[in-house]
């Protein structure tokens, strides 16, 4: 099993004059450490406008900058935002293939679509197409990087003409592919895609055993076709990590930075509201912590094995790789018996200082990471070999890189202009007009509800749109707006116990066979449960109040599969909040 050093750049306020120079340069010393002891990869994200969580907007210059004061360690994008409102595809496989050569062929090419609000708000990329747009630049960089001239795209989000982009990466047909996965369902995309999955959720060993033996199903079977020119057949998982030969002293060290990380990503993903330059997570952090699952009190120093989670009182936590080496190396080889390829390593996190990241991993690289790291190539060898006809199977089915002659030798470009239109394919008209249709529909029912509901009290909420009549026709209505595209495979009960002054009213929407209907009553096994009073209920069915405002304040109480709850919005027919 490999090991990562993974950067956010975190910076928790308030910030000194200063701070972010030194945070920068810290951690290239990191790296450099990192590069010493023998770690596999260094990981670098790219972010923006997210303030506290990540200053790690330019993730290809410090990446070149480490490239220049380390000799082995492989340099990893974790990832490269690729709609192209964030980065226009040529100018990706140039800053890619730039960086492969300045580094001597280390460069991992990890991608990503984005998911917050402060991102793609602020590029003014689309939420609902993202997906769509990230698929068709992928396509677009890598046969940059491997056509002689690129014979050009014309798609539904972007048109480039023939152009030779240059320079060519060292690795050939190009460097490895990655995407972020932070789900199952993602997990399953990089299999169909044949390329790595960075799993960036914190997820136990035993449920990433499952997500290994998924991705691997997929990978040998028909579904997989190959986003690139080579398969990159690996998992990844994160960890948060501080090591010292005293428990409670790697407790100290990192638990803290550990739960801001989880904490600060959850602001800009799931809950938080923000103010630009206004807003201090740290202080929200602090106040908040534990209400959120970041409870500091219930991890303490019990010489036990360690878990990237705890539950005690019905209070929950982050732990991971935080401990001493005997119970990081425990930890590790569990996710090795799971099948996971590498582990990540975060330590950069919060206000975690400099000389503890040091210190913790020149201690891992002493006393945790030899073991593994004499097996690594062996480990290697053995999952090419067993996975080599898979892969060579799943390049066939991928259309080959289009030949030069297939650009019309006539094609000039001359001084004034070319043979080319920018103009970009789109949906067929009928299409169009059919899911502009269905969206106007959603808006004008929203927007009536909203009318109905404005200036009326919960009691009145609770008698009108509240009565038997009114759920009614609020859930089959959920229903109707089922969207089977984005649910992810998943099939099940979705369960809503809404409180009135009458006692609770139990509905349920099941999801089957790639449809939805609504019932009345409880589901015998729900995957998910929310609990609420009727009138908030109507409430955020009418847009007046956000399910992250409810949550926050107490009103809606959630049982269940937690990131199922963060994907409703999309599979019921909204742009999806996270």
């Amino acid at each position: 099993m490999r090991f990562g050093i993974f950067y956010e750049h975190q910076l928790p306020r308030p910030w000194e004059e200063g701070a972010e120079e030194r945070l920068l340069n810290d951690a290239l010393e990191q790296v450099e450490l990192a590069d010493r002891i023998g770690i596999d990869h260094v990981w670098e994200v790219e972010h923006h406008f997210l303030e506290e969580y990540s200053h790690s907007s330019a993730p290809e210059v410090f990446l070149a900058a480490a490239s220049q004061r380390t000799r082995r360690i492989r340099l990893g994008h974790g990832i490269v935002q690729l709609p192209p409102g964030f980065n226009h595809p040529a100018r990706v496989a140039e800053l890619i293939a730039t960086l492969d050569l300045l580094s001597g062929g280390r460069v991992d090419f990890g991608t990503g679509e984005s998911s917050s609000q402060m991102e793609l708000g602020g590029f003014g990329v689309d939420r609902e197409s993202k997906r769509a747009q990230w698929t068709e630049a992928l396509d677009v960089v890598t046969r940059m990087m491997v056509e002689e001239p690129f014979a050009g795209h014309r798609g539904r989000f972007l048109s480039v003409p023939p152009r030779n982009v240059v320079p060519k990466p060292k690795q050939k047909p190009h460097p490895p592919l990655w995407v972020a996965c932070s789900r199952r369902d993602t997990i399953l995309l990089a299999a169909r895609r044949g390329i790595g999955a960075l799993a960036f959720s914190f997820v136990e060993p035993e449920e990433a055993r499952r997500w290994v033996d998924d991705y691997h199903a997929i990978l040998a079977s028909d579904e997989c076709v190959p986003a690139g020119f080579a398969v990159n057949p690996n998992v990844a998982v994160v960890l948060p990590f501080m090591c010292h030969q005293d428990e409670q002293t790697a407790i100290e060290r990192g638990i803290d930075g550990a739960h801001f990380f989880g904490y600060s990503l959850a602001h800009y993903y799931v809950f938080g509201d923000h103010r630009p330059a206004r807003t201090s997570v740290w202080d929200e952090f602090g106040s908040n912590r534990g209400r959120r699952g970041f409870t500091r009190e219930i991890v303490n120093a019990e010489d036990a094995p360690l878990g990237m989670k705890l539950l005690e009182r019905g209070m929950g936590s982050l732990r991971g790789a935080i401990g001493t080496p005997a119970q990081v190396r425990g930890l590790l080889e569990r996710y090795q018996a799971a099948g996971v390829n590498q582990v990540i390593l975060v330590s950069q996190s919060g206000r975690n200082r400099h000389e503890h990241i040091c210190e913790s991993l020149e201690l891992f690289g002493r006393e945790v990471l030899p073991g593994f790291a004499e097996e690594a190539d062996a480990e290697d060898a053995r999952r090419r070999e067993r996975l080599a006809e898979h892969c060579e199977r799943a390049l066939a089915r991928r259309p080959p890189p289009r030949p030069p002659e297939s650009v019309d030798p006539a094609y000039v470009v001359s001084t004034t202009g070319e043979p080319w239109s920018h103009a970009t394919a789109s949906v067929d008209g009928r299409t169009h007009l059919r899911r502009a249709a269905a969206r106007a529909g959603r808006s004008a029912t929203r927007a009536a509800l909203s009318r109905a509901v404005r200036g009326r009290s919960d009691a009145a909420l609770s008698r009108t749109a509240g009565s038997p009549a009114g759920l009614w026709m609020l859930f089959n209505g959920m229903a109707r707006n089922f969207r089977p595209e984005h649910a992810g495979g998943f099939h099940g009960d979705i369960q809503y116990v809404l409180d009135g002054a009458d006692g609770a009213r139990p509905w349920f929407v099941r999801v089957a066979g790639g449809a939805a209907r609504a019932h009345r009553g409880l589901a015998p096994a729900p995957a998910i449960t929310f609990r609420m009073p009727v009138a908030v209920f109507v409430r955020i069915a009418a847009g007046e109040l956000s399910s992250n405002r409810a949550l926050v304040d107490g009103q809606l109480g959630i049982d269940g599969d937690f990131p199922l709850a963060q994907r409703l919005p999309e599979m019921f027919g909204d742009a999806s909040p996270y």
